[in-house]
């Protein structure tokens, strides 16, 4: 679960269109099936994980059927073939991460973000044992494994500055996808690209004491961690097809949220690879990030003012070249969202 663009007038126009209904009040979903399922083909961010229950409860359930949909799930070579397949057309709609989204539209991709799996950070600081660091401070002299993300890189930077600690103190290794070994061999004293809710929780499972220390709580300005991601002429070409998409998604991580054990189930059974203990400690964490803090706005809704006050970040860091703008995402195809 790692991390790592273009008739662009247009489809920036289109996604601004977008954006810009978003705004127009909301909509009663009428999103009965009529004549045979629509296919969709959407791309996880990676190898499906606690991340994706609510998609895969959605499909055991028959959500997706009910809105006339006939889904299919694939999984990406690496973590930069989503965002590539999606722009490119050769799936419908994928699974990526806020800052990604961001960096391929600062080089022009034609990407919007239509809803949001996960609402907070994953990513985090892990260490372990008695000698465990608990507050950034204590990051001074130590070695911290990175995957050798640029934008990782700008956390740990930003982290330390929010701490009073000199950048020059601590020494970052590029570890690549090897964050928990690295930490477990002593290589690194802690980590920056694990996830509180998987890696985290397998090592507490497995008694190795983890410490975690997470990104929106030290300084980096919050994000969506994981967005469902579609071309801009996609959307313009098979709007309704989106909204019964995301709005079955929805339903699925209600759902797990109501009966995280049967959702669980739908998940490991469709990837028997999946241990089911450690699937299901990792659901029970995450499901309060798969929810708007705001319980007035439905399942998906990502925050305007976070999304800018986030890339404006990236900006401030010199990730990005261009001044961010709001047609980045759009919550048009959320439930009751719309014109």
């Amino acid at each position: 679960m790692k991390p790592a663009s273009r008739a662009l007038a247009l489809a920036l126009a289109v996604a601004g269109l977008v954006l810009a209904l978003s705004a127009c009040g909301e909509k009663k979903d009428s999103l009965t099936p009529k004549g045979p399922a629509r296919k969709l083909t959407v791309m996880l961010d990676y190898l499906p994980n606690a991340d994706h229950v609510g998609i895969y409860q959605a499909q055991a359930s028959g959500e997706f059927a009910k809105a006339g949909l006939s889904v299919q799930l694939e999984t990406p070579s690496d973590p930069s073939a989503p965002l590539r397949l999606v722009q490119s057309g050769r799936v419908d709609l994928a699974i990526s991460y806020e800052p990604d989204l961001l960096l391929a539209r600062d080089k022009g991709a034609p990407l919007v973000a239509i809803g949001a799996l996960v609402q907070q950070p994953l990513t985090s600081i892990i260490s372990i044992g008695r000698r465990g660091i608990t507050n950034p401070a204590q990051l001074r002299g130590k070695r911290v494994g990175t995957a050798g993300i640029p934008y990782q890189h700008a956390y740990l930077d930003t982290i330390l500055q929010h701490a009073g600690v000199p950048v020059d103190s601590v020494t970052e290794t590029d570890v690549g996808f090897n964050l928990i070994p690295a930490l477990l061999s002593h290589r690194v004293d802690a980590t920056l690209g694990a996830y509180w809710n998987v890696e985290a929780i397998q090592l507490a499972r497995e008694k190795r004491r983890p410490h975690v220390i997470r990104m929106d709580q030290v300084g980096v300005p919050n994000y969506d961690e994981l967005v469902v991601v579609a071309n801009s002429t996609f959307l313009a070409d098979r709007g309704d097809d989106v909204r019964a998409f995301l709005q079955a998604v929805g339903r699925g991580y209600a759902q797990a949220r109501a009966n995280p054990e049967a959702a669980t189930d739908a998940l490991v059974k469709a990837n028997p690879d999946l241990d089911r203990g450690d699937t299901l400690a990792s659901v029970r964490a995450t499901l309060p990030v798969f929810f708007p803090a705001n319980t007035t706005e439905p399942w998906g809704y990502m925050v305007p003012n976070e999304w800018d006050t986030f890339s404006r970040w990236m900006f401030a860091q010199r990730l990005t070249t261009r001044r961010p703008t709001a047609a980045a995402l759009s919550n048009e195809f959320l439930a009751g969202q719309g014109s």
